[in-house]
This record gives C-alpha cells, structure tokens and sequence, in this order.
C-alpha cells in the first residue's frame, strides 16, 4: 500500500503548490511506464515515503509532464530530484539506490526527526538489498540503456563544460537526434568505471542501442559519411 505522501502526479498544479506553498522539502521522482530500470527505484521510492512521512513524495511521469521534465533538464529515467522552494537541492539520476538513500536522508532526515546518521541507517536498511549491492557494471549497463541514442558528457546539454562536450552535443542537436545524457563530473565512479566498462579512454563517449560509437572524431566522420543517421533508431530523430 502506497503511503499517503506519496502522490501519482495527474495535475501538475498539485506540484506547483507543494512546491510553492511548503517549507520542506520535496522528492520528485520521474519515470517512464516502459524503463524496466524505474522498477528498482521505485520501490525504493515507497519504502522512503514510507519512512519519511512527513515530506511529499511525487512520481511524476516524465513523458507525459514534458514541461515539467524540460524544467528539470530530465533527459532519461529514472531520476529522482529533491527540490525546497522551487530550487534543487539534490539529484540523482539512474539507478544509484545508494546515493538517493543518501540524499534523502542528508535533505529530509531533519524534518522528519532524524539526524542525517540516524537517517541513512534506517533509510538503508528499508531499502531492499538487493538494490544496494548492485555493482558497477550493472549501473553502468543500466546508465547506457537509459536511452536509444546516450552520450555521456562533462556538463549537462544545456550547459557543456567542455569542448568536445559541447561539439558533441551541437552535432547531435543539429541532426535533430533525440538523445539522453549523463554528467561524468558528477559521479567519479561512473566516470573511471565507464573508461573501463568500455575500453575507451576519453568522454565524450556516444552510445547507439547499447553499443559504443565512440567519440567527436568518430561521430563526425559518420555524419559526414550518413552512417550515424542510418544507425539511429527511427524514434530517436526528431520531426
């Protein structure tokens, strides 16, 4: 059973208001219907309301709330973000149980009568252990999926923070490709790891139905050549 603070989105004014109106702090958390990664951060989710129920929770589906998502920079799911007045106070996108566990609790432990300790430990022992031993390659597997087209880049799209990032993303926008993205700069471990994962040294690192592509020198040659257009699935080009 759902706890009461944990609300379906279906009017995005009932968003706006909690937002607007309350001094504590808001979980927001979208998925999409067809991400089997959002299963896994969804029952975190309802054991987190479940233990912190004085914060509104919401589960925001990201598809259908486009303007909602585009406000938040939400290019893939699942991501769960953390907002008090309307300003985010913490993000954590893919499937990181551990790292919304610890969000959670450093954001909202002091609201609901626990101290940021007290609130990891019991935070984490609700959540399922499976879900917290999930090693790296598997984050990284689910990370690569999130999207049919996924470039991983130091910044966000709308703000790269470095060259090649930003060249990558000017190519992609100007092919009218839809992609997802992941800040590197955010997550050391998914940054090392990924250099590992696929036997590529550099980022960015542009990835097609799973597999890698490469990087700018790569991309470039393929639009010149056609091929990354042909390889890009026909859902992932804009009309």
């Amino acid at each position: 059973m759902s706890a009461a603070n944990l609300i379906q989105l279906s009017d995005e004014k009932d968003l706006r208001d909690a937002l607007e109106n309350k001094s504590q702090e808001v979980v927001v958390y979208f998925w999409a219907p067809w991400a089997e990664q959002c299963k896994q951060v969804e029952s975190v989710v309802d054991d987190l309301a479940n233990k912190y129920s004085k914060t509104q929770f919401f589960k925001v589906e990201a598809e259908e709330f486009e303007d909602i998502s585009e406000a938040y920079e939400i290019s893939a799911v699942p991501t769960v973000i953390i907002a008090k007045k309307a300003k985010i106070i913490g993000r954590v996108d893919g499937v990181n149980v551990a790292e919304i566990v610890k969000q959670v609790a450093a954001s909202c432990g002091a609201t609901n009568g626990l101290s940021e300790h007290a609130a990891t430990a019991a935070a984490a022992a609700d959540a399922s252990p499976e879900a917290l031993k999930q090693d790296l390659n598997t984050r990284l597997k689910g990370l690569i999926e999130r999207a049919p087209v996924m470039v991983f880049i130091k910044g966000t799209a709308a703000q790269p923070r470095c060259g090649f990032s930003k060249k990558i993303i000017g190519m992609l926008n100007e092919q009218n490709i839809k992609y997802g993205y992941f800040d590197i700069l955010t997550d050391e471990q998914v940054r090392q790891g990924l250099k590992t994962y696929s036997d590529w040294p550099t980022f960015p690192q542009l990835y097609v139905n799973s597999e890698l592509v490469g990087g700018v020198d790569i991309v470039a040659e393929m639009i010149e050549s056609g091929d990354l257009v042909q390889m890009v699935p026909e859902e992932a080009i804009a009309k």
